[in-house]
């Protein structure tokens, strides 16, 4: 699942960035298997934890279901490629240069109260 990783990095896609219907099928099969590890849990505080525990710079909070309900009616895929891109006062991937997109996909889940 690196390549959908890279081609969000990259663009593809339409010139409006809108994701096409394989594209984000193939975002939500990431999302579907996403689990958490000791090695997403040590990225998610390395990377995620200093603005997403106490709202800083505007982050959604972790497990506020009433800051994420809005986020998560627009789906996985606009999660997944604000995360990739940046989005607000969010740097793009978060600053986690080591993370892949499953990693991305467990810290949402985790984030928005849906980790397995």
């Amino acid at each position: 699942m690196p390549g959908i990783l890279i081609c969000l990095l990259a663009g593809c896609g339409d010139d409006r960035g809108v994701l096409t219907t394989s594209e984000v099928k193939a975002i939500e099969v990431v999302f579907s298997s996403a689990e958490q590890s000791p090695e997403v849990m040590e990225k998610w505080a390395r990377n995620c934890a200093l603005c997403h525990v106490n709202g800083e710079g505007g982050a959604p909070v972790m497990g506020d279901v009433e800051s994420w309900q809005p986020r998560l009616e627009r789906g996985n895929a606009m999660l997944y490629t604000h995360t990739l891109e940046g989005f607000n006062r969010m740097p793009p991937l978060g600053y986690c240069m080591d993370c892949t997109g499953e990693d991305f996909a467990a810290m949402i889940n985790l984030l928005a109260g849906r980790a397995k």
